[in-house]
């Protein structure tokens, strides 16, 4: 292949070649940097348990960096790999709340910073016609250009939720909303380590407007586990979706139906219920191979005007056995805007504010009642009632820089579905780098 001789230097500089009519990366680097600040006030409470969020003053800190790493093989093919950095807390360690408040945090115990892998794939892409569209630079993301139809493979370490539930405006905890419930479905529970990643195969075909997907990936060992257990035939997690883009006053949006069942050493409630003699019931005594948890999302984005969007989701599984790996949610709905900071002449900064009401299952709610305790809630009683969430931030880009500032405030009623305690209120300040 020979290059233009005045572009030649450029390109190489940028891990890029001349294809054609377009520029195909080779190789990019991106690298991101999030930290998140959150400060809870003192809030009331009839009692606390295990596993509950603290009634105190609490302030506490996270931070994250990656590095995102691709590399194009040979036509249709790339590999990216991220490590990863990541420290610090969620509120109480995470505990005590379904839609627990910073989506930056997980239930990882040690909050000392740490290095780990946090993706390593690849991506094969196959095209089915002749059409092409453009591709941008971006994180995991080589500039180029891709079949308008095609059908593609991703193999490797992921997360699922960069494939599934997707959203325009409620989908990135590190520029959009934070918490974790309006980052993804709350009643999905989907495949992940205790820092949101498993590993396994994904099949996509894309056909004009209509995106179809499958997964199949690897649930942890135990509930909330570090560790993934790769015996795809005792323990696995099924998904699928179907991606329909839809036009409305000539305005893009998308209607995503999602499905999945997980299959793994799980316990039930009802059984754990069952037993006597025992203080509180404890549902790790009922684990049992072969148990297997389902349900089902609906995701919607929506275009309003040029500056303007909405998204709703909802979803519901069966809430039978332990939740295994996301969110203790069996129930969840959530709703709200974006605008664009264009509206006001602040092209680059946003904006958002949302609801969510978070429900769990009879079996669930009667486990909790009794004193049992799930891998993030556990007042040691329950006087049940939904657990409501409003959110609103506004992210700040200074003009010429790579850097985005937020400021983030949450309401949450009946945190861990409790009218015994709360309501409480988060105040968060966002920093979030790209290069």
């Amino acid at each position: 292949m020979k290059f233009n001789s005045i572009l030649a230097p450029a390109l190489l500089l940028s891990g890029s070649v001349l294809a054609q009519d377009s520029v195909q990366q080779r190789y990019n680097l991106h690298f991101q940097a999030t930290y998140v600040y959150q400060y809870k006030p003192e809030f009331s409470a009839k009692y606390s348990g295990p596993n509950s969020i603290s009634t105190a003053e609490e302030k506490q800190n996270s931070l994250t960096a990656t590095l995102f790493a691709g590399v194009r093989l040979w036509k249709g093919a790339e590999l990216y790999v991220n490590p990863e950095i990541a420290g610090g807390s969620g509120l109480t360690g995470a505990f005590g709340m379904a839609g627990s408040t910073n989506g930056e945090t997980f239930r990882v115990g040690n909050p000392a910073p740490s290095l780990y892998l946090a993706r390593a794939y690849y991506k094969q892409t196959i095209a089915l016609g002749a059409k092409n569209d453009k591709v941008e630079d971006g994180q995991n993301q080589l500039e180029g250009s891709e079949p308008a139809r095609f059908l593609r493979l991703y193999a490797g370490k992921f997360s699922l939720g960069d494939l599934f539930d997707n959203n325009e405006y409620a989908n990135a905890p590190r520029t959009q909303f934070l918490n974790w419930v309006l980052m993804n479905n709350g009643a999905w529970d989907y495949a992940a380590n205790t820092r949101g990643y498993t590993a396994g195969a994904v099949v996509m075909l894309q056909w004009d407007k209509w995106c179809y997907k499958a997964a199949i990936a690897a649930l942890p060992e135990v509930a909330n586990g570090p560790k993934l257990n790769m015996d795809f035939g005792a323990s696995r997690a099924l998904n699928a979706e179907v991606d329909k883009t839809v036009t409305i006053c000539k305005r893009e949006g998308h209607i995503r139906v999602l499905g999945y069942l997980n299959t793994a050493n799980m316990g039930s409630y009802k059984e754990a219920l069952s037993y006597v003699g025992v203080p509180m019931p404890n549902i790790i005594n009922t684990e049992k191979h072969g148990r297997t948890k389902q349900g089902f999302g609906i995701n919607i984005d929506q275009e309003l005007t040029e500056n303007m969007g909405m998204f709703a989701r909802v979803g519901w599984n069966d809430g039978k056995t332990e939740t295994w790996a996301f969110t203790e949610v069996d129930r969840a709905l959530s709703l709200g805007l974006s605008a664009s900071g264009k509206l006001w002449h602040r092209k680059d900064d946003n904006a958002g504010v949302a609801v969510v009401v978070n429900g769990l299952s009879e079996d669930h709610k009667a486990y909790l009642a009794k004193g049992g305790l799930g891998f993030q809630l556990g007042d040691g009683a329950l006087n049940y009632s939904n657990e409501a969430i409003a959110e609103v931030y506004y992210s700040y880009k200074p003009i010429h820089s790579s850097m985005w500032l937020s400021g983030d405030y949450q309401f949450a009623m009946n945190p861990g579905y409790n009218k015994d305690r709360g309501p409480l209120h988060v105040l968060s300040l966002r920093v979030h780098v790209e290069i």
